[in-house]
């Protein structure tokens, strides 16, 4: 298999339009120059970074509701939080990331693609617990989703929801998530597909619906 970035599929002219497609493009040659030199991307991605990444994090944002407050939780180089923003304008991001090397590199792709919708912020979900507030938390390959719902939920408003790219392991995290589901006090979790004709396989996500977290799991994210 060759380590050079491919020309991109067909289907991305049309979930890349307007300003995105060149934004995309812009991206695919980051995360396939220094996000592999980096070392936030393998060299073996690179054939793939169109269709197993930007496109797959691309139809995410069919689950996402228009003009709200994202935060991508473990951004790492920026998926899916960075590709939701090229192709939502809509809505504004944060790009949540721990590592510094990794938050040079979003704050580097920001600047490069010009998103004015996009803010990186270096820090763990934890630290953030009671200072920030979104509408949705997207996550992708970050942690198991019992450990990912309780960094996740107490960044979200009521009614705010947790979108995770899970894949073939989706059903089985969110049945051993049932004990965390009730003790973050989830309203609803289901299964979502996305990107039916664009992607093969299409996209499974999990999306948990916050409601109001229990006294006592209140009692313990303020300690």
């Amino acid at each position: 298999m060759s380590d050079e970035l491919p020309e991109p599929p067909e289907i991305a002219c049309d979930v890349f339009t307007g300003e995105a497609w060149g934004r995309a493009n812009a991206y695919a040659e980051l995360l396939a120059g220094p996000g592999v030199v980096r070392g936030l991307l393998g060299p073996r991605e690179v054939p793939r970074i169109w269709d197993r990444h930007l496109l797959n994090c691309a139809v995410v944002a069919e689950a996402v509701p228009p003009d709200v407050r994202l935060v991508d939780i473990g951004s790492g180089a920026g998926l899916p939080g960075l590709v939701l923003a090229i192709v939502r304008p809509d809505i504004t991001v944060t790009l949540l990331e721990p590592l510094l090397r990794r938050t040079v590199f979003l704050q580097e792709c920001v600047d490069t693609l010009k998103l004015d919708n996009v803010e990186v912020l270096r820090g763990r979900a934890e630290e953030l617990a009671g200072k920030r507030e979104y509408d949705v938390a997207s996550a992708r390959a970050v942690a198991p989703l019992e450990r990912l719902l309780r960094w996740a939920m107490p960044l979200l408003c009521e009614g705010g929801e947790l979108i995770a790219m899970k894949g073939e392991r989706a059903a089985g995290e969110l049945d051993e998530a049932e004990a965390e589901l009730r003790a973050t006090g989830a309203r609803t979790a289901e299964l979502v597909t996305v990107g039916r004709g664009k992607v093969e396989p299409p996209a499974t996500l999990v999306r948990v619906v916050a409601g109001r977290a229990p006294e006592r799991a209140r009692r313990r994210r303020r300690r």
